[in-house]
């Protein structure tokens, strides 16, 4: 593990880390994008998706049952106030060493309390010559949880998607600026701060793709 930037504070915990994961290899979770349902939330098709929610116990990772996301619109004016349902995470990819790896890092940087649920976002952005992809289409905002981990699976012909952090929703207040490579990761504490990425276009020609993880404390998933 590489640590590249790092602030703290005393008040709930850590404010933001970004850092590269070196004991993980993003490409083992690779093929596990490339089948993912269109999210049905969002205008244009660009933005594919699955959502499950896992608990860390003594005796491993445990998936929870199925649910819902919510977020009140205080937090997501876009699809807020509906319960919004996604396919959950492939088995195979939840049985890999590296996925339970992923979800201890976050577990142990962010000192969750024992049994605390965890969502799990796997998310693909699409983009194409006539049209770019969004992976923030809320804008500017928060969660509406406690902490928030963005992980970069894969970036294939693509420009943008560079990640910001602001201290106020007006966004005039960045305090970090990142465009996120394959291994690397940010780690969010959402009560302080609020987060966007930018779009993504082609790099070269023909589309491209953006492959992450994010993953949440609370999850926001209900029953």
């Amino acid at each position: 593990m590489q640590e590249v930037f790092v602030s703290t504070g005393f008040e709930f915990g850590f404010l933001f880390c970004m850092r590269t994961e070196n004991a993980i290899d993003p490409t083992v979770f690779k093929p596990f994008f490339n089948d993912l349902p269109v999210d049905p939330n969002i205008e244009g098709h660009y933005r594919y998706r699955r959502l499950s929610r896992f608990r860390i116990t003594d005796d491993g990772i445990m998936r929870l049952p199925h649910g819902y996301l919510f977020q009140s619109k205080d937090y997501n004016p876009l699809v807020g106030d509906i319960k919004r349902e996604f396919e959950e995470l492939d088995d195979e990819l939840v049985k890999l060493d590296m996925f339970s790896a992923l979800l201890l890092v976050f577990r142990d940087f962010c000192a969750l309390r024992p049994g605390a649920e965890i969502g799990v976002h796997q998310i693909r952005t699409t983009c194409s010559p006539e049209s770019f992809g969004d992976p923030a289409p809320e804008g500017i905002h928060r969660d509406g949880t406690d902490f928030v981990c963005i992980y970069s699976i894969d970036r294939n012909n693509v420009e943008g998607a560079e990640t910001h952090l602001y201290t106020s929703e007006s966004g005039e207040s960045s305090v970090f600026n990142k465009t996120l490579y394959p291994g690397e990761l940010v780690l969010v504490n959402d009560r302080r701060f609020f987060h966007y990425t930018t779009p993504v276009h082609p790099a070269g020609e023909g589309n491209g793709t953006r492959d992450v993880f994010v993953l949440t404390c609370p999850s926001l998933l209900v029953d």
